[in-house]
Formats: structure tokens, C-alpha cells, sequence
């Protein structure tokens, strides 16, 4: 009997084509356990996804897998409508951002009653146990801790014979910088910065130095308008100051991308990331890639950074294979052969055991996140708040505002009261 497959399956990777095939039957004749999941990432993500599908499928056989993967701002909306239509994927990739909302809808399933039966979690690291709870209960499984980082081409500083900033470089320092970069830097249309003032966790970061939340524990600003005009004008000030990339440039980077991203494209030597995208940013970019922290927000300042999860596993409320789902979760954070798969691609594992079976094994990328993630000192804070359900929209919200800034459409002092504005009613509103 012929099989049919079709582009999804194709780019999952031989899990559920070699199982139909040795069954001898069509996947619509199939009696096995079957599993949608959809995550997002890039293709290096996905070849590591996969690698580990593929190795619970030959130890539980009978089990395959419908994988996709989609770059991040394409995967909500497909996500959203996934859910909304009730056909929601089996095992979900949820972000920290997000799942508060999944879970307050009933979009995914409490995980309580799989620990201890299915799912172990004896030598969890606490801080991201708790960030997958939601109301007290567990909706979502850490795959990893990370931190937010600047990601820098070694290779351009090298070139230029400049010294690549330290951990105690703020936005202050950022001027100076950037005349020497124009004066040294050998490739043509390379800027020194990302334009990052649309960037809500670029935001979190320096708020939180100040002493702020981005969101307070009841879901309401952390922040006042006066403080969203200062950040537009530290930022108009930098950008009339020559450090950062045009805002034509900026736009490219619109989906976020790593390939679309202004190191990616040439345009600027560092940008801003996640410590754990270290090693997809290097499977894209010739030159040598390395990390260090954000700015300080001013001289001597520290604590922005936290130990973030980067991302969890969580299961679709609707699933029928739940059961399968934890054990499957269980296999991807625990089993030995599948964390030297993943690697810290997703952040540092959680789980002491894992951390312990893949530090042998890392790459030279994947041991500076190690090293990023472990060593970050003063600069290290406690774990805010999940986000509230809105936090998506005013992220939305805070990038177009920024970009009109940033075009000249308005100015710092009229953007900062009209986003204050604009974020206190989208909160408002979805509080009821």
C-alpha cells in the first residue's frame, strides 16, 4: 500500500514515515500512538527536535510523531488559530510570555497529576519548576534556563583591533564606542548597534535595574509614562549620536528571525538575543560568535538579568494522548542521549543529572551559554512574574511605537505618555 506525505510529515524528519512503512499501512489505517507537535525555531532547532523524536520512537514503538515548526512571529497566530478551532497540537511549545494566557483559557492541560507518574522532577531546579506554574498548578515543563545576552561577532572586533566591552559596559559608554568602531571598523555599511528601543525584554532589563517591573505580580505597567520617554530618548539620543543601525535597516529585522537579524545581515557586530540562540546564530553566520550581558543602565548599576525559562513544553487541553504527552516530555528533559541532542540550544538544562551527562560533550558555543547563564554575578535578579494575558499585545504595541519614534513620526516626549496610555488600557481590558 503506497504512503502518502505530506509536506509537514516531510519536514519532521523518518519518525512517522519509517513507522507507517514498517507497519505496512497509510497513517490514516495506523492504530499507533499518534503525536502532533509544533514548536518554534529555526532548522538547527528542528534537526535537534527531531534527533530526539526519532530516538523515543525506537524506544517506544508504536508511537510517532507530526512535527512543524515556524519562526516565532508566524507561530502564534498559527498556534492561536490552532487552538481556537479545536485542533490544537498534542505537545505545545509555550513561551513564559504566553502562558498565563493558555492557561487561564483552558488552552493547556495541568500537568499535576504526571509528576511522580510519568514525569519526574526530583532534581528540577525550583525557579524554573515555579515558572511553569500558573495559579499554583503546572502547566508547562522548562526546557531550559536562559538569560537575555548580546550576541557579538568576535571576528569584526578583531578586524577593527577593538576590544570586544565587558560586563560592566552601560549605555553611557555606548558614544564613545561607537567613534571608535567608525574610525576602525574595516567593512563597509556595519553600524556598532541594534536598534533594540522596540524591545520589550531590552525594556524589562533596564527597568529592572531601576528597580522596576515591567509587570506587577496583579498584571498591571510596573512602569510610568515618564519612564517609557526616557527610554525613547536614550534611544534618540544614540541613534543621533551614530550608533545604531538606520530604522530602514532596522525594519528588516521584522519577524524575529535570526537570519533576519542585523548581525545576520551584516549590518551591526552586535545585537541583542537570548544566551541560548548563541548556537543557532553561529549555524548562520561565518564569522566567530560570542556573548556578553546587556548594557547597564548606568554605571554600576546591576540586577536586570534573571534565569529565565526559556521555553516549556506544555500539553493541548483537548489532547487524547496526555499520558503519552508527559512521558514524552519526561524522555526530552531527562534521557541522557536526547540532552546530548539538544545540547543547551534551548537553554541550560534544568535537571542536575542532565547538566552533568552533556558538559563533556558541548561545543564551544554551547560552553560560552554554559558559562554566560552560570557566571552572571550582580547582574543576576530574582524571576518577575509570569507575564499577564495581555503582555503580548503591548509588546506589539511597544514595537510600533518605537519604530514611530525611531522614523520621526513622533517624538519621545508625545510617544512615551501615548504608549503608557495605549498599554494601561490593553491591560485594563483583559483584566475585564
Amino acid at each position: 500500500m503506497s504512503i502518502s506525505i505530506d509536506r509537514r510529515q516531510f519536514l519532521m524528519g523518518s519518525t512517522a514515515l519509517l513507522a507507517a512503512a514498517a507497519a505496512g499501512v497509510g497513517p490514516a489505517m495506523s492504530q499507533e500512538t499518534r503525536m502532533r507537535l509544533i514548536f518554534w525555531g529555526g532548522q538547527a532547532r528542528a534537526d535537534r527536535t527531531y534527533g530526539v523524536t526519532d530516538l523515543y520512537t525506537k524506544a517506544n514503538p508504536g508511537t510517532t510523531f507530526d512535527g512543524e515548526f515556524l519562526a516565532f512571529a508566524d507561530y502564534w497566530p498559527k498556534l492561536a488559530t490552532q487552538t481556537a478551532g479545536g485542533n490544537s497540537p498534542d505537545v505545545i511549545q509555550m513561551d513564559y510570555r504566553y502562558i498565563v494566557e493558555y492557561a487561564n483559557r483552558g488552552a493547556i492541560a495541568p500537568l499535576d497529576e504526571f509528576v511522580g507518574n510519568g514525569l519526574n522532577l526530583d532534581d528540577f531546579d525550583k525557579d524554573q519548576l515555579d515558572g511553569g506554574k500558573v495559579g499554583g498548578k503546572l502547566y508547562g515543563i522548562s526546557l531550559g534556563a536562559n538569560s537575555v545576552a548580546i550576541v557579538v561577532n568576535q571576528t569584526a572586533f578583531e578586524e577593527a583591533g577593538i576590544e570586544i566591552p565587558n560586563r560592566d559596559f552601560s549605555y553611557a559608554d555606548l558614544p564613545a564606542l561607537a567613534e571608535q568602531w567608525k574610525s576602525k571598523n574595516k567593512r563597509a555599511g556595519m553600524a556598532l548597534w541594534s536598534d533594540y528601543s522596540g524591545g520589550e525584554p531590552g525594556l524589562d532589563n533596564w527597568l529592572r535595574q531601576r528597580g522596576k517591573p515591567l509587570y506587577t505580580a496583579d498584571g498591571k505597567a510596573g512602569f510610568t509614562a515618564d519612564d517609557i520617554t526616557e527610554w525613547f530618548q536614550m534611544w534618540a539620543d544614540l541613534r543621533a549620536a551614530g550608533c545604531l543601525v538606520s530604522p530602514d535597516d532596522q525594519a528588516l529585522d521584522a519577524t524575529d528571525a535570526i537570519e533576519n537579524t542585523m548581525i545576520t545581515l551584516g549590518k551591526a557586530p552586535m545585537t541583542y538575543a537570548n544566551s541560548n540562540q548563541l548556537i543557532a546564530f553561529q549555524a548562520v553566520n561565518q564569522d566567530t560568535l560570542t556573548m556578553i550581558n546587556y548594557p547597564r543602565a548606568k554605571p554600576g548599576s546591576g540586577g536586570g538579568h534573571y534565569r529565565k525559562p526559556s521555553m516549556f513544553f506544555s500539553l493541548g487541553a483537548g489532547s487524547k494522548q496526555l499520558p503519552e504527552g508527559a512521558k514524552f516530555i519526561d524522555f526530552f528533559i531527562r534521557d541522557p542521549e536526547a540532552g546530548k541532542i539538544l545540547g543547551v540550544e534551548r537553554g541550560i538544562p534544568c535537571s542536575k543529572a542532565q547538566r552533568e551527562a552533556i558538559a563533556p560533550t558541548l561545543d564551544p558555543q554551547s560552553q560560552i551559554a554554559l558559562d554566560y547563564v552560570s557566571n552572571l554575578g550582580d547582574l543576576l535578579g530574582p524571576l518577575p512574574p509570569s507575564p499577564p494575558a495581555a503582555a503580548g499585545e503591548v509588546g506589539v504595541a511597544f514595537k510600533t511605537k518605537s519604530q514611530e519614534v525611531a522614523f520621526g513620526q513622533q517624538s519621545p516626549q508625545d510617544a512615551g505618555p501615548a504608549f503608557f496610555q495605549q498599554a494601561t488600557e490593553i491591560l485594563a481590558r483583559a483584566a475585564g
